[in-house]
């Protein structure tokens, strides 16, 4: 019996989720051209209980700790599981990058060895694989229960974005490609496939979209001219420096600050322009005899109304991470114009000021489109539930 077809709105509704999760596998299986380049090839990465400690070779001074911890350690897993072997956490003076071992701590560990004779361990990290798994878990399981089909597709989003990020973003950048045009393009396939697990292949997937990406434009623009502008180096994002000295000289760093910038405020963007364009459809809804500068203006009284606490969120997202250097400035009385002068902190009002702007324009960009795609059959005789289902 042959069964009948699927309505075209589930089929666009759905259509999205199967994407999104062949997306997912090709990502998963994509190599990304730097396998070989580990710093162990002949070595096993494994995880480590530390059983016994022995500190009289650290060196205190204050606060800083210089020296080397010497760790007796029983090895949990790999080609030597079972076995004990030193192990050397090496103190470089520098609370930020030095860790300190205690009796019953588990580590992360780079087992050297010449056939089955180990000849090194190195004591990369505490081991915390095992609690960020409960934790991913744990938020994972809370969104389902909280939101069902939704935070199941909330779920593969952040997939999506993560592999993106990973397996295609930063090879591409190390590869030395375009920072400015990857992330565009890398940004508008996100910002496509994450908008339409919310609403499916349909007018308002197109006009949240299209706004979306307006107003990231506008960020990307305003980015690369201020940051020229303030005479911003890329080397201000942290750990970026020590690329050039790892056989990276060629990258361009500002350029990748410079896309940094409208990568890190799509987030809101897309957020704002699906807010926008959810409330412009459920007045349409409503009211279908609406025109489409009616519609218009009712998103733009919804986005005046989120962009006061949007602007708000990229302060605290992007100022977070400096409450220790304001901290210090304060501590120094290092005047407000000359605070304002610093590298850093300029770096920090290009992300802030310029993502607001993103924000700003998404809202009158997202209502216009929202307005005339989703009234759009008032003026062609299409009718409204083919439309904005």
């Amino acid at each position: 019996m042959k069964l009948p077809p699927l309505p075209r709105k589930n089929v666009r509704y759905h259509a999205p989720v199967l994407v999104c999760l062949l997306a997912i596998v090709v990502l998963l299986f994509l190599p990304t051209g730097f396998e070989e380049a580990a710093l162990y090839q002949e070595a096993v990465r494994c995880s480590a209980r530390v059983v016994e400690v022995d500190n009289s070779m650290i060196i205190d001074t204050g606060l800083v700790r210089s020296g080397e911890q010497r760790c007796t350690l029983e090895l949990l897993d790999g080609a030597f599981a079972g076995q004990t072997a030193t192990g050397v956490n090496m103190l470089n003076g520098s609370l930020e990058q030095d860790k300190v071992y205690e009796p019953g701590d588990k580590a992360l560990v780079v087992v050297s060895h010449d056939g089955d004779t180990i000849t090194n361990v190195t004591m990369s990290d505490h081991f915390r694989l095992g609690w960020e798994a409960v934790l991913a878990a744990a938020f994972a399981v809370f969104l389902v229960l909280f939101a069902g089909g939704t935070g199941v597709r909330a779920i593969a989003s952040f997939i999506l974005t993560v592999l993106t990020l990973w397996k295609v973003l930063v090879p591409l950048y190390l590869k030395g490609w375009n920072p400015i045009w990857i992330g565009l393009l890398l940004t508008l396939f996100l910002t496509l496939l994450i908008i339409a697990l919310v609403y499916g292949f349909d007018r308002r997937c197109m006009a949240a979209v299209s706004g979306s990406f307006l107003g990231i434009l506008v960020t990307c623009v305003l980015g690369i001219l201020f940051t020229d502008l303030f005479k911003i180096h890329g080397a201000v994002m942290a750990y970026s420096e020590s690329l050039l000295y790892s056989g990276f000289q060629d990258l361009n760093l500002t350029r990748i600050f410079m896309a940094s910038i409208f990568i890190g405020a799509s987030g809101a963007v897309m957020d704002l322009s699906v807010d926008i364009t959810s409330a412009v459809h459920e007045v349409v809804e409503k009211r279908p005899d609406l025109g489409w500068r009616e519609a218009m203006k009712s998103g733009l009284n919804v986005g005046r109304s989120a962009m006061g606490t949007m602007t708000t969120t990229l302060l605290f997202a992007y100022s977070g991470g400096y409450v220790a250097l304001l901290m210090v400035f304060m501590a120094q009385g290092t005047p407000i114009d000359h605070m304002l002068n610093y590298k850093y902190v300029a770096a920090e009002l290009i992300q802030t000021v310029i993502g607001s702007f993103g924000l700003v324009t998404v809202a009158p960009f997202t209502a216009l489109t929202a307005g005339w795609l989703l009234t759009r059959h008032h003026r062609v005789g299409i009718p409204a539930e083919e439309v904005i289902h």
